[in-house]
C-alpha cells in the first residue's frame, strides 16, 4: 500500500541482525521509547523475511516508500535515484579490499578503509579507460564511492555491499551463466583488480600501515525511468550499520542507545503533535513499518489481556525489544 505523500517516514536499518551475540545484545536493551512505538503504534506486517536477497531490506523499505516494489531483486535503480539521474543506467561502483584465503574471499568495505580524495581519484582515472571501453562513465561522488553511467547497467542484478561487507562472498558473486550482460562487468571488476594491485597510491598506503584498495564492488545497478518519483529521501538513519557490518554488537548496542536517546523521542513528539509518521524497522531479513494512525494494512495496537488488566493493573507485560525486533 502507497502511503500519502504528507506521511513522514523513518527508516532505521540494522535494527536487528541474527548473529546470536546481536540478539543476546538487543535482550539487554532498555528502550523506552521503542517500548512506546511498539505498545501504542499500528503494527504493519512483516516484510521480506528472506536473508539472501540481493538487496537489503532497508533498501526494500526505500523501494516500498518510492514506489519500486514490483522490480526484480537486485535491480533497485538506487544509484540512479540518489543521483536525480533519469533514463540512464546507473550503479555504483565502491574502492574496497579484498582478502583472498584458501577457501574464501571476503571483501573490506572502503568505509573502514580510510580512503583519502586523492587515492580514490586517482584509481578512478586508472580504470576510467577500461570502463569508457565497455561504454561506461565513472563519475566521482565520494572517496568511497563512484557512479558509472551506461546502457550495460539499467537491469543487471547485483548484491548491495551491505550484504557483502565483511562477509565471505560465496554466493554472492553474480553469474554470468544466467545473466550473460555481466560479463564485461566482471571483466571490469577483474581489470581493476590487476590495475590496482600495482598502483602507487597501495605503495603509499602501505608505507602508512593501511590495507591496499586492491579491487571495487558494483551495486544499486537500474534505470530510473522518466515517470519514476524522484524528490527527497525519506529519513534514513544508518548509525547502527558500521557496528553491525563489522560485528561489534558492543558499539551496535551503544548506537541503538544513542537512536533511542537522540531519534525515537523526536519522532514520537512529531506523531503526538498529529503529523502521520512511520518508522520502519530493518533487520537482515524483513522489514516492519509502525504507524502513528491506523493504515489498512495494519493492526491495531496490543492490549493487555483483560484478566492482566483486572488483577495486576500496575504491572504491565515486561517489554523483550529482542521480541519486536527479532524476527526481521
Amino acid at each position: 500500500m502507497n502511503l500519502p505523500d504528507s506521511t513522514a517516514t523513518l527508516i532505521v536499518p540494522f535494527a536487528s541482525a541474527e548473529d546470536e551475540a546481536c540478539q543476546t545484545a538487543l535482550a539487554g536493551l532498555a528502550l523506552p521509547h521503542l517500548e512506546q512505538i511498539t505498545r501504542r503504534w499500528h503494527a504493519g506486517p512483516v516484510q521480506g523475511a528472506d536473508a539472501y536477497c540481493l538487496n537489503t531490506p532497508h533498501e526494500q523499505a526505500l523501494a516500498h516508500v518510492l514506489g519500486w516494489d514490483a522490480r526484480p531483486d537486485g535491480t533497485l535503480p538506487l544509484a540512479a535515484w540518489s543521483a536525480q539521474r533519469q533514463s540512464v543506467g546507473c550503479a555504483w561502483f565502491e574502492p574496497c579490499h579484498w582478502t583472498v584465503g584458501m577457501e574464501q574471499v571476503r571483501l573490506q568495505p572502503a568505509d573502514t578503509l580510510q580512503v583519502q580524495a586523492e587515492e580514490s581519484l586517482a584509481l578512478l582515472a586508472a580504470l576510467q579507460p577500461w570502463a569508457e571501453a565497455d561504454g561506461l562513465q565513472l563519475i566521482f561522488e565520494r572517496p568511497e564511492r563512484w557512479r558509472a553511467e551506461g546502457a550495460a547497467l539499467a537491469d543487471l542484478p547485483w548484491a548491495s555491499m551491505d550484504r557483502v561487507a565483511n562477509r565471505r562472498l560465496d554466493g554472492w558473486l553474480p553469474d554470468a551463466s544466467q545473466h550473460p550482460g555481466m560479463r564485461p562487468l566482471l571483466r571490469l571488476h577483474n581489470e581493476a583488480q590487476m590495475l590496482f594491485y600495482t598502483h602507487p597510491v597501495n605503495d603509499r598506503r602501505s608505507a602508512r600501515g593501511l590495507a591496499p584498495i586492491n579491487g571495487c564492488w558494483i551495486s544499486a545497478c537500474g534505470l530510473l525511468a522518466p515517470h519514476e518519483r524522484l524528490g527527497p529521501a525519506p529519513d534514513i538513519d544508518y548509525r547502527l550499520r558500521p557496528a553491525a557490518r563489522a560485528g561489534h554488537w558492543r558499539d551496535w548496542a551503544q548506537a541503538w542507545q544513542g537512536l533511542e536517546r537522540d531519534v525515537l523521542p523526536v519522532w514520537l513528539a512529531r506523531a503526538a503533535s498529529g503529523v502521520a509518521v512511520q518508522i520502519i524497522f530493518c533487520g537482515e531479513r524483513g522489514w516492519q513499518a509502525w504507524h502513528s494512525q491506523p493504515q489498512a494494512d495494519s493492526t491495531a495496537p496490543p492490549a493487555a489481556p483483560a484478566w492482566w488488566r483486572r488483577w495486576w493493573p500496575a504491572q504491565p507485560v515486561p517489554f523483550n525489544p529482542a521480541g519486536i525486533l527479532g524476527p526481521l
